[in-house]
């Protein structure tokens, strides 16, 4: 029987959720043809291995076990796409979000017992009338609900919870909106409804927040920092990408550790002042570096020894981006060029120089590795494994 309903289930050290979630997918979906897609970002608490084991113990559970790839989003772009079910839901593993709700979402964007050709996309809404946020603190409702007004300015679209983690829709929205996608941070449905090229037809329910049955909360301060990204990569990013806004920002506040660090070595200790300018330096450099590893590229963040690789290819890249904005400066004045204008126009060539190189070579997107089969020469047709074989 076809599968009617995929349900994608991001995942990151919740071994003690995924059983109880399963069970109870099985209550409320008996009769529909649906299986669980489970996107795990290398969990280390067994995550990993039990979904392995479920995947081959049942045909309606799969698992895209990621490595090297982190982030909410992107997770859940990926377990859609990896499905061809019309139907595609989206759901924590933590039990906070209500499954009996599916049944009623799927019906929504079916049609049934409405008019016309039925939704695009069903949100379990924390805030619609007969909702509840259940152990949500007074501090955290009040973040939500600031959050929300910023999504609006987006989204273009009515709706009471675009930060909802809990929602459905079809599979042709997807296919409309998916090239578009930004996939970053933790707010998929905030990136959809603006990415989508054109207005969604969309519904609500009203979700009764409950609370988690196992491992522990994913929000902290970077989730928020990636959500304002995901903001500003949708109302300006069509014109200055934001890595490379983010890239700026990072270099101001390292020009802000150079001249401190500047200072506190020449007028402070007493140091030659060569001798300070070259300490302060590389001081900020390395900032720079830290900063731009841990933010910037999040999602290409370099570890161990590729760390110190990268830290060294950055040292030589912002070496020779101070050669060219001092070229370009000296050059812009030599014609005549008043000098704020020649220094600002090096410092922007210089910046660009920076960014287009570390992203080129510090920070490069990973290759895949090409399987060499000894026989590859040889055309061959593979039997397509069927879900729930494999992960």
């Amino acid at each position: 029987m076809p599968v009617e309903l995929a349900v994608v289930i991001p995942t990151l050290n919740e071994v003690g959720n995924i059983v109880p979630l399963l069970q109870r997918l099985d209550r409320v979906l008996a009769g529909i043809a649906w299986e669980a897609v489970f996107v795990d970002d290398d969990s280390t608490d067994g995550t990993t291995e039990l979904l392995r084991r479920l995947a081959q113990e049942r045909a309606n559970v799969r698992c895209l076990h990621r490595i090297g790839r982190s982030g909410l989003s992107s997770a859940c772009i990926e377990g859609m796409l990896s499905t061809s079910a019309p139907h595609i839901a989206v759901m924590d593993a933590d039990l906070q979000h209500d499954e009996t709700l599916l049944p009623g979402m799927l019906a929504m964007l079916k049609g049934e017992g409405l008019k016309g050709e039925g939704l695009d996309v069903v949100v379990a809404s924390r805030f619609a009338e007969g909702s509840s946020l259940g152990s949500f603190s007074s501090a955290r409702e009040r973040l939500s609900r600031v959050g929300i007004r910023l999504s609006r300015l987006v989204t273009g679209a009515r709706l009471t919870d675009p930060l909802s983690g809990f929602f459905m829709l079809k599979r042709d929205v997807l296919e409309e909106t998916a090239r578009t996608l930004s996939g970053q941070g933790f707010k998929i449905l905030l990136d959809l409804f603006a990415s989508a090229p054109r207005p969604l037809r969309l519904g609500e329910v009203p979700l009764h927040f409950r609370q988690r049955h196992s491992g522990t909360s994913k929000l902290d301060t970077l989730v928020m920092l990636e959500f304002a990204i995901l903001l500003a990569d949708k109302l300006v990013g069509r014109v200055i990408p934001i890595r490379f806004v983010l890239f700026v920002l990072v270099g101001l506040f390292g020009v802000a550790v150079h001249l401190s660090l500047l200072a506190l070595a020449y007028r402070g200790i007493g140091m030659g002042f060569l001798g300070a300018q070259f300490a302060a330096t590389a001081v900020a450099m390395t900032v720079n570096f830290y900063l731009n590893n841990q933010f910037t590229y999040r999602d290409r963040r370099l570890k161990g020894r590729r760390f110190l690789w990268g830290l060294a290819s950055f040292y030589v890249a912002c070496a020779i981006g101070a050669v060219v904005n001092l070229q370009v400066a000296e050059s812009l004045f030599t014609l005549g060029a008043p000098w704020p204008l020649a220094g600002l126009l090096g410092a922007t060539v210089g910046a660009v120089w920076n960014f287009g190189v570390s992203s080129t070579f510090t920070w490069a997107k990973p290759r895949p590795r090409p399987v060499v089969r000894p026989d590859a020469d040889v055309p061959r047709f593979e039997p397509v494994r069927p879900h729930g074989t494999g992960d």
